[in-house]
């Protein structure tokens, strides 16, 4: 136990599938840490484990792809946060296409955005990137979906390497 662990346990935040792409290769992984980090200019943050495969493919990409999961999309979010690059293409089993830059942009959800790369945050076994939205965006219209939470996904083991 942390001394974080009485603040964190009370967490429930949304997830999120960020994907990525530089020379030639495509990852995404599922993200839990991330959050609009500044209003004007607009900003957003997500923090990728420095373990993981989608970190890499980052640390070389110009842009990254934000894309928030509905309750419905546990699916993906086992796809992306269960397995890992290293060993799978995640791409051959989800509908996606090349948006900007070449990040993959996941077809089958319905709200997302494209962030230039604006700088990295270290943040111990995580570091942050930090998205200036650039490109496309799909917006939500209506009334608010049901996002995907961390207790939906508590249960998953991680894909990537401990």
């Amino acid at each position: 136990m942390t001394r974080m662990d009485p603040f964190t346990d009370v967490l429930d935040g949304p997830m999120y599938v960020v994907t990525a792409a530089a020379g030639g290769v495509r990852a995404g992984c599922l993200v839990g840490f991330a959050s609009q980090c500044s209003i004007h200019p607009p900003r957003f943050v997500v923090w990728l484990s420095t373990a993981n495969h989608t970190y890499r493919v980052a640390c070389e990409a110009s842009y990254l792809t934000v894309h928030a999961l509905l309750r419905e999309q546990r699916a993906l979010a086992e796809l992306f946060g269960g397995e890992t690059g290293d060993r799978v293409d995640k791409f051959a089993r989800a509908a996606w296409r090349q948006g900007e830059a070449g990040s993959p942009v996941l077809t089958e959800v319905r709200t997302w955005f494209t962030g230039r790369v604006e700088g990295r945050i270290e943040g111990g076994d995580h570091v942050g990137f930090l998205l200036a939205p650039a490109g496309q965006c799909r917006p939500t219209r209506g009334t608010p979906p049901a996002l995907l939470r961390y207790s939906d996904v508590r249960d998953l083991e991680p894909g990537h390497p401990a």
